[in-house]
């Protein structure tokens, strides 16, 4: 598996982030038919400080988010709806997770920490393969992915309501 795990928030070592995130990948990859072994992912695992200051430099935002995604090219569709296509360079690209939302989120919700890292990890994976929820049906289909693979991995459904 190609994903490097970069441990800049020494909180993350005892997530086993390294496990979490290649099972996470893997599922993913394989849901998709991807060759995992031949993709290259790399993981950033940071803080809240961090998180905000790439928000605010990659996306104008400067404020913390859970996590963020760089695709090393564009995949998305064209089609609200319909798959990208697949990836040509299969380094897919970088993302970046920061503990402290990570950690506040899952409390909230009542979830594993595990469970959600590896919820967002799936989730990151897939903006890196051109999968995004900014127009409803590629909204729809991007959740239906990520709640079949993490049933796979025996994780619920992040989207069912309680």
């Amino acid at each position: 598996m190609g994903i490097e795990v970069i441990i800049e928030d020494a909180r993350w070592q005892a997530t086993g982030l390294d496990r979490l995130a290649a099972r996470a990948a893997e599922a993913t990859l394989t849901h998709l038919g991807l060759d995992p072994v031949a993709c290259e992912v790399s993981l950033l695992a940071c803080d809240d400080a961090r998180i905000a200051a790439l928000n605010a430099d990659f996306r104008n935002k400067p404020q913390p988010t859970n996590v963020l995604s760089w695709p090393s090219e564009q995949r998305g569709a064209d089609t609200d709806g319909a798959p990208p296509e697949p990836p040509r360079d299969m380094e897919l690209g970088d993302i970046a997770i920061a503990y402290d939302i990570c950690a506040r989120e899952a409390g909230a919700q009542g979830i594993e920490m595990d469970d959600h890292v590896s919820h967002l990890v799936v989730h990151g994976i897939l903006h890196l393969l051109g999968y995004d929820h900014i127009r409803d049906r590629d909204a729809t289909l991007m959740e239906a992915l990520e709640t079949a693979i993490l049933g796979k991995l025996g994780i619920a459904d992040p989207y069912r309501e309680a």
